[in-house]
């Protein structure tokens, strides 16, 4: 993997931008009183002050991420930018500022000078250090729990994309920051956006408040059409090298997970969410790949999973992510069946109008605020993103998995030492017999 960083002593982790005390009247204070450390949760309460975002990873989604933001946010400022590609986050900049496609408001709030424009595989280091108070983590989710893990030492807030790894020992990572963010009491938002729909959140509260008795039976669906990335470039890039598998990120194992970690997670997620924030126990599941033609453009993924889960009191949760060359058929949902009743985890709650993509960082500013409680959903996503990480294994090795088996891996699929020029060699479509779970 790229370089491990060392963990900062307790005095060094508090010495964050947002920790000190300023202003004339502030510092006279606190050196009458010896100096103090302001920490993050101390400061909650002012719901006026500007927040400054750093974003790393500037596509599609990290863009749309900014400006939702600054929907809910207006004290939110975009100040400081990340990418691997200069002409995707050049691109961004000018879709979040220049274009038609966002309101003045949004735009008004996009100020990123030249010099808090960062290129390369170190640029989250830069955004991180530049003194932003929140970071945003966009990049394609192989990468997240390093990201994750620079930004939590550093004591940042952060909203990061789902899923938070694509492997065993990147999940592992991010179960044991996520406590670590706990108890600093960092606001962890990610990017699970039914865990701020109001109609699911409604309904996941009377779920387990027993309105449909006792749960005996889950399911959790994601078939759609095909989502590949790499296609307006596959004859400008070198399909061997570590940078057309960035562009076409979604088509590789080993940086996006497979369609059922990061697609799918959302379904899974909600499951692991009504059955109380917990994660399954086993799992045995099959896939392949039936359509995906075997071209570097389609990479090592498969187009089908269906996975049988097992909880600890018995309960089973059969999950089902599939691609078809057409988006003739669209089936995302869950189904949780109880003792007197079902519920499809929305029909028991009321609608709003806020888009949750919005309502989902309304909710983190609360709670970096203190107008609302205190938000940290790093654990519970770090379950999930395990849980389909899981699924994914069986379906490939073709054995069962269990969370102890999981929580043990020395599964790495994170290049060393990365490099835009270099070659990387992407291994054969998985196939159950062959393939080791390690």
């Amino acid at each position: 993997m790229p370089e491990q960083e060392s963990t900062p002593s307790a005095s060094e982790a508090e010495l964050t931008r947002r920790n000190f005390m300023t202003g004339s009247a502030r510092t006279a204070a606190a050196t009458a009183a010896g100096f103090q450390i302001v920490r993050p949760q101390t400061l909650r309460g002012d719901n006026h002050e500007k927040l400054s975002i750093g974003i790393v990873g500037c596509g599609g989604r990290g863009t749309r991420g900014v400006a939702e933001a600054i929907r809910g946010n207006p004290n939110y400022e975009l100040k400081v930018m990340g990418d691997l590609f200069e002409d995707q986050l050049e691109r961004s900049l000018r879709r979040l500022r220049d274009s038609d496609e966002f309101e003045p408001d949004v735009k008004k709030q996009i100020q990123v000078a030249p010099e808090n424009r960062f290129l390369g595989y170190d640029a989250y280091k830069k955004v991180v250090d530049s003194g932003v108070d929140v970071v945003f983590l966009h990049t394609p989710p192989g990468w997240r729990p390093l990201h994750l893990e620079y930004a939590i030492n550093a004591n940042k807030h952060v909203f990061a994309e789902k899923p938070l790894a694509t492997d065993c020992m990147g999940a592992q990572k991010v179960i044991r920051l996520a406590k670590e963010s706990e108890r600093k009491k960092l606001t962890v938002m990610i990017g699970a956006q039914r865990r701020s729909q109001k109609e699911y959140v409604e309904s996941v509260q009377r779920i387990r408040d027993g309105e449909i008795g006792d749960v005996v039976a889950t399911y959790a669906n994601w078939i759609s059409g095909p989502v590949i990335k790499g296609a307006d470039f596959a004859d400008k890039l070198d399909q061997e090298s570590l940078a057309w598998q960035q562009r076409a990120w979604y088509s590789h194992v080993w940086i996006c997970g497979d369609q059922i970690v990061e697609q799918h997670l959302h379904n899974i997620d909600v499951i692991n969410w009504v059955m109380g924030d917990t994660h399954p126990v086993s799992v045995v599941a099959s896939g392949g790949a039936v359509w995906r033609p075997r071209e570097k453009l389609y990479g090592n993924i498969y187009d089908h999973v269906h996975a049988d889960f097992e909880y600890a009191n018995g309960v089973r949760m059969s999950s089902h992510c599939r691609q078809y060359p057409e988006r003739k058929v669209r089936r995302v949902n869950e189904l949780v069946v109880g003792t007197r009743g079902r519920s499809t985890v929305r029909d028991l709650g009321t609608p709003s109008k806020t888009s949750p993509y919005v309502q989902e960082h309304i909710d983190m500013v609360a709670s970096i605020n203190g107008t609302g409680p205190y938000k940290n959903q790093a654990l519970a996503v770090g379950y999930s993103t395990m849980t389909a990480i899981m699924g994914r294994e069986s379906a490939y090795a073709g054995i069962e998995i269990t969370w102890d088996m999981a929580m043990n891996s020395k599964q790495n699929l994170i290049p060393d030492n990365p490099s835009l020029e270099r070659a990387h060699e992407v291994p054969e479509l998985p196939r159950p017999g062959e393939y080791e779970f390690i």
